[in-house]
């Protein structure tokens, strides 16, 4: 019986190149006294200017990325995060045992930018009495706008040490995110990432006095006013006003004297008319 002939062989698949770092995966390492977020779901952020910045990361941000972020945010995953003019350092524990570099940079303004904003809010009075009290006031967006510049990030260079695929990675997100939570507590690190911190921006509406107030009344003492208190006041811009002279023959013919007494009474009309 002749031998069957051998099938060749099936050339195999090829091997799957690696990328330089790649790794299988897995759950991240697990980390002691990390940084959490307080939120435990849902959304991330609660005053308004938080969640201005959240809105703009999940308008142009992967949601499924952002949603993985969050979930290491509130595990704890980030170990650090630095904030400077113009630049965030974060460090974020990852799958590897080495934590991953996390940067974020945005455009800090200048001393003559700040100067132009700093004389614009300390205008408008209750602009600067909500900074002074630690508030951040809802129309200084449109402030800086007027000014041609953006309070908020509209573009984010970013950077992760990571291998991942995808931009922005979920380490990335999580520093974003936690970063939000951060403006919740202390609004002024928004306008510290810009390039003023809140010591430099207080102590500048501080120094420069306030505008005056229009609505705003002198308050004397009243121990000062007994001279004058009970005077009649006088209105500088209402004319003095007269008694209109009355006519000479304005009573007898209001109130009629009895018959044959008007010539004999007559002299006397005339008279309290021309008083």
């Amino acid at each position: 019986m002749p031998e069957r002939p051998e099938r060749p062989e099936r050339p195999g698949r090829p091997e799957r190149p690696e990328r330089p770092g790649w790794y299988d995966g897995g759950g991240p390492v697990e980390v002691e006294g990390g940084l959490r977020a307080r939120s435990r779901r849902g959304s991330i952020g609660s005053a308004w200017w938080s969640r201005r910045f959240v809105d703009i990361l999940e308008r142009v941000c992967d949601k499924g990325r952002l949603s993985r972020g969050r979930a290491y945010a509130r595990k704890g995953q980030v170990l650090s995060i630095d904030l400077s003019a113009g630049l965030v350092r974060a460090s974020v524990q990852g799958s590897r045992p080495k934590p991953y570099d996390v940067v974020v940079r945005i455009d800090a303004y200048g001393e003559d930018v700040w100067a132009r904003l700093e004389e614009a809010v300390a205008a408008q009075a209750v602009h600067r009495a909500r900074l002074l009290a630690g508030e951040m006031p809802v129309e200084i967006e449109e402030l800086f706008a007027a000014h041609g510049v953006d309070l908020f990030p509209r573009d984010l260079d970013m950077e992760c040490s990571c291998p991942d695929w995808g931009f922005p990675c979920k380490h990335l997100s999580a520093v974003l995110y936690l970063l939000a939570e951060s403006f919740d507590d202390d609004p002024f690190l928004v306008l510290a990432w810009r390039g003023r911190t809140r010591e430099q921006l207080l102590g500048s509406l501080a120094d420069d006095p306030p505008a005056p107030d229009p609505l705003e009344v002198a308050d004397v003492p009243f121990a000062d006013r007994l001279a004058d208190f009970y005077a009649p006041g006088a209105t500088a811009h209402r004319p003095e006003r007269r008694p209109a002279a009355a006519a000479p023959d304005l009573l007898p013919r209001v109130f009629p004297p009895p018959a044959g007494l008007a010539d004999a009474l007559a002299p006397a009309y005339r008279a309290l008319g021309e008083g």
